[in-house]
């Protein structure tokens, strides 16, 4: 693999989920945004990568103006169509010249170019992530005779990727123990953000979960006296006060349902499923 590849999926490994705007990837310093682009797009044809992208320029195509010679009450196409089709007729526009409302536009051209009656000019990346296969390469199948240097932000992110596609046995271990069987204390009352702090690195020491300690164990002890949104808004606080970070979990295989569900669960991607404390 090419070392800018490698770079541009190690940058990925640094986002949350995997996923960000395009603008946030930067495989080496001052990288002009078309080679990135470039890079982005072979690892997009490798699967390792995927994206979403935003039209920037379209024109009408032979069948399109074919579509607007005939009978008006006979198009298949909806009214929000036929006035890109009329728009596009004059030259190639931006999908703001089209007349058509910002909140459509995007889908109503992609529906046009589809069925080949307008034809796209241009069109940048909007947002990329890291897809199942190009974590299976990370994980499986990486390697390079590369002397390019890497930085330690790169190899940390790495690092912790393998981390949660290999969770320690000990991590993995205590999924049919009671939580009774732990010395760590249940709590009898509502514990204020900072016990709650202090639980985790009890938990995470008497667990031997190397600091990625799996939410399940914190939920048998906190819930209750803490319900489980009463407990994730703890969690979110902990973090914006920079004193603990939630990560996502990679690899499914070393737990059960009922402790995946027990994570917090995302709008998109995978749930947060590990605490990391600082």
């Amino acid at each position: 693999m090419d070392v800018k590849e490698l770079k541009f999926l190690l940058k990925l490994l640094g986002v949350p989920d995997y996923r960000t705007s395009i603008t946030k990837v930067e495989p080496t310093p001052k990288m002009k945004a078309s080679e990135r682009d470039r890079i982005g797009r072979q690892l997009i044809e490798r699967g390792l990568v995927d994206c979403t992208e935003e039209i920037q320029k379209l024109a009408i195509a032979p069948p399109g103006k074919s579509l607007l010679q005939a009978d008006p009450t006979t198009l298949p196409i909806s009214e929000q169509e036929l006035k890109v089709l009329k728009a596009t007729a004059k030259g190639s526009i931006s999908p703001g010249q089209t007349g058509v409302a910002a909140d459509q536009r995007q889908a109503v051209i992609q529906s046009l170019a589809a069925r080949g009656f307008i034809k796209i000019i241009d069109k940048k990346f909007k947002e990329v992530w890291l897809t199942e296969r190009g974590k299976e390469f990370l994980r499986d199948e990486l390697e390079s005779n590369s002397t390019s240097t890497i930085t330690l932000k790169m190899l940390t992110d790495y690092l912790r990727f393998l981390r949660k596609v290999y969770p320690s046995e000990k991590a993995a271990l205590p999924q049919t123990s009671p939580a009774s069987e732990t010395a760590v204390p249940v709590p009898t009352k509502k514990p204020s953000d900072e016990d709650i702090l202090q639980l985790i690195r009890a938990l995470d020491q008497e667990l031997a979960t190397d600091n990625y300690l799996p939410i399940f164990h914190l939920r048998q002890k906190l819930q209750p006296p803490l319900s489980r949104p009463e407990l994730d808004q703890a969690l979110y606080r902990l973090e914006g006060d920079d004193k603990i970070e939630l990560s996502s979990l990679v690899d499914t295989n070393p737990y059960s349902d009922e402790q995946i569900n027990a994570g917090i669960h995302q709008d998109i991607g995978c749930p947060l499923f590990f605490i990391t404390y600082f």
